[in-house]
């Protein structure tokens, strides 16, 4: 979805019956600009528009109404069940839909909330194209009583259109934000009032200004399954971002090791042909649109042969989700070092628990995020040697490109 650089996009999604609608309402009445994608795509088609001309020559003159509109189920009996004439529909209609999404978000306020209304969020890979992803969930139980009490639908048809969606599974892959709605209306909007004060405004203020979200004392956290999942959205919107200048993307660091205590910030890799490419305008800039800032300075890592290991760095705007962003070029040292360092801890347990030892102890002791960092090194000298020999007795050759 395009727009300004410094508008917060949020993608708003949930099945069929779990109550988005309701949500959608709150944060319009919040100030958020909501953009409902089953409107721009009823618009697309109106009488008039290139779309529907281009629907009546594919599929007949059948599909338009005598008073000139879309002839919904007309249209469906040419569709249903051919997957290559829906193919030929979804030719016309999504680039229509597409760009008049565009259109909207770009006559926006370049300091908006654009909340994108829109159900396929998860069915379309689209979660990299946003800032922020909130779904609206509730168990298929709750959803089929609501759509048979609330829209009339028989069971069988109900539970017909939930099968064609997304599971849940997916979608809480996909949130970064869910939203519980077994309740009550007022419970589901208490939910998002409190997502938008907490979360959603100060991320708008955080993307404006280029201020990123940090720690501010080394608190170590249990192992939490969903960093993984946190790791792979961000991921989603660095490729976004910048497209193939990534060669490599990859979840590194402590969160990316599964049964290691650690920060809550997820550790991200880019890896890139070179340092340069990360310092041009297009990279730059289109990381800090999706919310990953460069922050002033030098950057580079305490490199384990006696040398600084160059690298760019991105913080995180988000205040829900703080991030850091290592930039190095592929095959360098620091790049092969932070993948061979995960993999390492990953295969051998009682290292990683000797580390978790370490992390623990320092955590106690040290009081700032620097101090703590620093006090590790004499650590990683030692730890690199091992991982290196364990690179050697299992052919250990790191992973290929993104």
């Amino acid at each position: 979805m395009a727009g300004s650089a410094r508008r917060l996009r949020v993608g708003l999604t949930g099945g069929i019956g779990s109550g988005k609608s309701t949500a959608a309402a709150v944060l319009a009445g919040l100030g958020a600009v909501v953009v409902d994608a089953d409107a721009v795509a009823r618009e697309v088609v109106e009488p008039g528009r290139p779309a529907l001309t281009d629907i009546e020559e594919r599929f007949g003159a059948d599909v338009v109404a005598p008073d000139g509109s879309l002839d919904r189920a007309a249209l469906g009996r040419h569709v249903f069940a051919d997957a290559g004439a829906l193919r030929d529909l979804e030719a016309i209609t999504h680039p229509a839909i597409w760009a008049r999404t565009a259109e909207i978000v770009a006559a926006t306020p370049e300091d908006a909330v654009v909340v994108h209304d829109m159900p396929l969020v998860v069915e379309k890979g689209m979660v990299g194209e946003y800032h922020l992803v909130l779904v609206v969930g509730a168990s298929e139980a709750t959803r089929l009583r609501r759509l048979q009490a609330d829209r009339g639908m028989s069971e069988a048809d109900a539970r017909a259109r939930i099968g064609a969606q997304a599971d849940d599974d997916a979608r809480r892959r996909a949130a970064d934000v869910w939203l519980d709605n077994e309740g009550t209306p007022a419970a589901l909007e208490a939910a998002v009032r409190q997502v938008w004060h907490r979360r959603i405004e100060p991320y708008a203020v955080n993307l404006r200004t280029g201020t990123r979200s940090r720690l501010v004392a080394p608190v170590l956290s249990p192992p939490d399954p969903g960093w993984p999942d946190a790791a792979a959205r961000l991921l989603a919107r660095v490729r976004h971002a910048v497209g193939d200048a990534a060669v490599t993307l990859d979840h590194i660091g402590s969160t990316a090791v599964p049964g290691l205590p650690a920060k809550d910030v997820v550790d991200l890799q880019v890896g890139v042909r070179s340092l340069a490419a990360a310092d041009e305008q297009a990279f730059v800039e289109g990381m800090a649109a999706m919310g990953l800032v460069r922050p002033p300075g030098e950057w580079a890592d305490s490199g384990k042969d006696g040398t600084p290991w160059p690298k760019r760095f991105h913080g995180s705007t988000d205040p829900g989700r703080v991030a850091h962003v290592h930039v190095r070029e592929v095959g360098s040292p620091g790049w092969e070092f932070a993948l061979l360092f995960r993999d390492w801890l990953r295969a051998v347990p009682d290292e990683r628990d000797r580390y978790a030892a370490l992390k623990t102890d320092l955590a106690a002791r040290v009081p700032g995020i620097e101090e703590y960092a620093e006090a590790k090194e004499p650590w990683f000298d030692d730890a690199w040697q091992r991982a290196h020999a364990w690179a050697r007795s299992t052919g250990w050759a790191g992973p290929g490109p993104a």
